[in-house]
Formats: structure tokens, C-alpha cells, sequence
């Protein structure tokens, strides 16, 4: 298989494509021959992402969309198989850190605002690619979940709690979606330089701790979006043709070891 062009032929929804991971897998799909139906709440976002497609020599269309309503989902399936006639390939990759407050504070609107996005926004979409997708027999869809899914540190309640949903729902409907040749995969981030981690990495170089970033990974430095990307193009891709179900960590060694504060030599 020429990996430069495993794509070739496949529409791919990306949700979240506006900046970070959603991005980055946007431009890498492109190189990779797919053609892009791209979504996101920030239209400015979404142009400068579809700006980049083209320049990869790739193409797309794209759409502002709230994946937490099921009618605007619901919409964007129609539009991208209107658009291409199929969806091959579903990326869940739409995320929002809420808010990171002591535990007696949290609001039970922030808890639903962020499960409405996280793990919510991914049951639509998954919802309204499976008829189309169980029709042709085939199918991939990938998650973006986090390392804040699977163990705490990583993020804030409402936040690891959504993954954590995530991670189970991706188990559950590969399982529903088996028999038709739907596959059902998730990534797990760790430390990513993205517009959601923006706040972090600014504080740490504020306080002139960069070199702390991504220190608890094993490979000793934090990833890129690309990085990510790269492992959802691979669950995308017929590579991965005989996986489901699965949870992929991409955090440079994070969760493989109690590797806490102080515990290093």
C-alpha cells in the first residue's frame, strides 16, 4: 500500500477541524487523498483549516456546527453525503476542557455543557454515519477521548469523566457496529500543545517552567498535533482493518507507569 495516498478515494467528517488535532488530522488526511468534510464552531477556524487542506493539495468542504445538537449533526451527514454521495471515515475529534474549580464549586451546567460536546457530540455523530456506513459494509470511525479518561491528573472532573464515558462508548458501539464492518477506535492524547491547552503551556512559560512541560511522560517532552494525527490517519486507514474497539494512548509513555510527582530519580 502506498502510504502516501491510503486515503485515496475516502470522505472523512472532522469535527473539531477549526484548530489543533482537528487540524492537523485535516491536512494529514489531505496528503493522505481524502476528501474532507470539515466542522466546527469557529468559522474563522474553519477557513484557515480548509486554507491549509488546499495548500496540501487536498480538498473539502466545511460547516459550523454545534455537534451537541442533534439536528446540526444530523445535517452535516446529509451535506457531506450530498456533497460526496458516502462517509467513509468519522473522526469525533470535537472537545472542551470546562472548567477547572475545587470539587465543592463545580457547576452541574458546566458538567453538562462539557458532556454535551465530549461524549455526547460523538454518540450523534456516530448515530447518524451508522445507517449510511452499515448500508456499504464498511466503515471507521475514531474518537478523540485523552489520558484524562483513563487515569486522574490529567484534567478536570467534568473533563475526565467525559472521556472516561468516551473510552466505554467506544467499546460499546464497536460492538453494535461489528457486524456490519463498522470499526470503533479512540486515541488518547496526553500532553498536546493545542488551543485547549493554550492557558497551560502560557503559564508554564510564564513562570519559566517550559522545561517542566510534558515531564511526567516517558519520552520526557509533551507531543504535537501531528503526532496525534498520525495515529488517527493509521485507526482510519484499512491498515487498521482488523481493529475495533480499541483505545490507543498517545502520550509518550504517560500512562505506562505511576510516573507521579516525586517518584523519579
Amino acid at each position: 500500500m502506498n502510504k502516501n495516498n491510503r486515503l485515496a478515494g475516502k470522505v472523512a467528517i472532522i469535527t473539531g477541524a477549526g484548530s489543533g488535532i482537528g487540524q492537523a488530522t485535516a491536512r494529514l488526511f489531505a496528503r493522505a487523498g481524502a476528501r474532507l468534510v470539515l466542522a466546527d464552531l469557529n468559522e474563522e477556524g474553519l477557513q484557515k483549516t480548509m486554507e491549509l487542506v488546499r495548500n496540501e493539495g487536498g480538498s473539502g468542504v466545511f460547516r459550523c456546527v454545534d455537534v451537541s445538537v442533534e439536528q446540526q449533526v444530523k445535517e452535516l451527514v446529509a451535506f457531506g453525503i450530498a456533497t460526496y454521495s458516502v462517509i467513509d471515515i468519522l473522526c469525533n475529534n470535537a472537545g472542551i476542557p470546562g472548567q477547572i474549580s475545587p470539587l465543592e464549586e463545580q457547576d452541574p451546567a458546566d458538567w453538562a455543557k462539557v458532556f454535551g460536546v465530549n461524549i455526547i457530540g460523538a454518540v450523534l455523530g456516530t448515530k447518524h454515519v451508522a445507517p449510511p456506513m452499515r448500508q456499504r459494509k464498511r466503515g471507521a470511525i475514531v474518537n478523540t477521548a485523552s489520558i484524562a479518561g483513563i487515569r486522574s491528573g490529567a484534567g478536570g472532573n467534568a473533563y475526565s469523566a467525559s472521556k472516561a464515558a468516551l473510552i466505554n462508548f467506544t467499546m460499546t458501539s464497536a460492538c453494535d457496529l461489528g457486524m456490519d464492518n463498522v470499526r470503533v477506535n479512540a486515541v488518547c492524547p496526553g500532553l498536546v500543545e493545542t488551543g485547549m491547552t493554550k492557558p497551560i503551556f502560557e503559564l508554564a512559560r510564564l513562570r519559566g517552567k517550559e522545561e517542566k512541560l510534558g515531564s511526567r511522560a516517558e519520552l520526557q517532552r509533551y507531543g504535537k498535533p501531528e503526532e496525534i494525527a498520525a495515529a488517527i490517519l493509521f485507526l482510519a486507514s484499512d491498515e487498521a482493518s482488523f481493529i475495533t474497539g480499541q483505545v490507543l494512548a498517545v502520550d509518550g509513555g504517560n500512562t505506562a507507569s505511576l510516573n507521579m510527582p516525586g517518584m523519579k530519580v
